[in-house]
């Protein structure tokens, strides 16, 4: 598995923080947006992400963890702008997600899965948001982040519909009447170094995320079902 650790993220969404990139592979099987609406899967990113995937980017995971375990204390770090966490696409590797969140530790570490809310797998994302790496349980639409946020394991984020105008819209509902606060990068001229929301692991709001990038149509029809 390679991973590949960029020190100051060019990307105007993360802001000039670390963020890394981690093999296709990681991918689960179950994300709905794979070929159908995933950002990554487009632009100068999708085709970086094919250097890692085919191993002519990136380090070895234990590489990875070294260099994760040398970040200044403090930093804010965001694992994956694509990629998942390690697994073999159904299961995680509650080993090696243990080992990332204690190489994070004093750290500002935060990331994204879809992997399927298995026991085995709510177990392991658990105990990575207990020792500080927060782990975002990623919902295809607010049905499904409502669902998500039931197993009370771990912060939930999720796509919305095009109904939802991200430039007019702050906070908004779940169906059960959880709240629902827009990316603040929606709407004001912020990122990921400046907001911080989604590296809090005992934040009470969900986190809607606009369909963005070429396929955002695609996405945003799947945020809409």
């Amino acid at each position: 598995m390679r991973v590949h650790l960029t020190l100051k993220s060019r990307n105007v969404k993360t802001g000039p923080i670390p963020v890394s990139t981690t093999t296709e592979k990681t991918c689960p099987t179950a994300c709905p947006f794979a070929l159908n609406g995933c950002y990554a899967e487009s632009g100068p990113l999708a085709l970086f992400w094919r250097k890692v995937t085919e191993a002519k980017a990136g380090v070895s995971w234990r590489e990875f963890i070294g260099m994760i375990r040398d970040l200044p204390l403090g930093t804010l770090w965001r694992h994956n702008q694509a990629g998942d966490l390690p697994g073999d696409r159904v299961k995680l590797d509650a080993d090696k997600v243990a080992q990332l969140a204690r190489a994070n530790a004093g750290k500002r570490g935060f990331t994204y899965t879809h992997y399927p809310p298995s026991l085995h797998n709510r177990r392991a994302i658990a105990a990575a948001n207990k020792a500080g790496f927060v782990v975002n349980l990623s919902a295809n639409n607010l049905s499904h982040a409502d669902a998500l946020a039931d197993y009370a394991c771990a912060p939930v984020v999720c796509v919305l519909p095009d109904s939802v105008d991200g430039n007019a819209t702050r906070t908004l509902e779940t169906p059960m009447g959880r709240p629902v606060a827009v990316c603040p990068a929606t709407y004001l001229d912020t990122d990921c170094a400046s907001c911080g929301l989604c590296a809090r692991a005992d934040r009470k709001v969900i986190v809607g995320f606009p369909a963005h990038g070429t396929s955002k149509k695609k996405a945003a029809a799947i945020a809409a079902a």
